[in-house]
């Protein structure tokens, strides 16, 4: 079995899992982690983000399972690691970002989860741009 000195057991669930790989992102930033990660910032971490994302997209163009698995978990991390960057740096919480992206996700869905209705995935695309429009304001 391979080892995991962070962790006292080996997590078996997804949010088990999740939180194995939060814990890992904010320990890489503490006194005891890494240095290079100590350095990066949030927006140091959003741009390796882009990068990882640009690879994952290659990899599902390629069609490479093993690939697009490893830079899904690439791109996956990085985001995390943003995360705990940002959290370091007062900008915001690992909670609020999980809450406002699933509240967001449910406005836009108003097909779905409110009054609007979607038949086809284009009508889909124009309830959500719609909303979208709406919650972005004129300008």
């Amino acid at each position: 079995m391979e080892k995991y000195p962070h962790l006292e057991t080996v997590p078996e669930t997804e949010p088990q899992w999740f939180e194995a790989l939060v814990r890992l992102a904010r320990y890489l930033r503490s006194p005891e982690g890494c240095p290079w990660d100590r350095k990066q910032t949030a927006k140091d971490f959003a741009r390796y983000c882009r990068e990882e994302a640009e690879e994952l997209h290659e990899a599902c163009a390629a069609g490479n399972d093993a690939q697009i698995l490893e830079e899904w978990g690439d791109t996956f991390f990085c985001m995390l690691a943003a995360a705990a960057a940002a959290e370091a740096e007062g900008r915001f919480t690992l909670r609020d970002a999980l809450r406002a992206a699933h509240d967001k996700m449910i406005r836009r869905h108003g097909h779905v989860f409110g009054e609007h209705h979607a038949d086809t995935p284009e009508d889909a695309i124009e309830v959500w741009n719609s909303i979208k429009a709406r919650e972005k304001g004129p300008g």
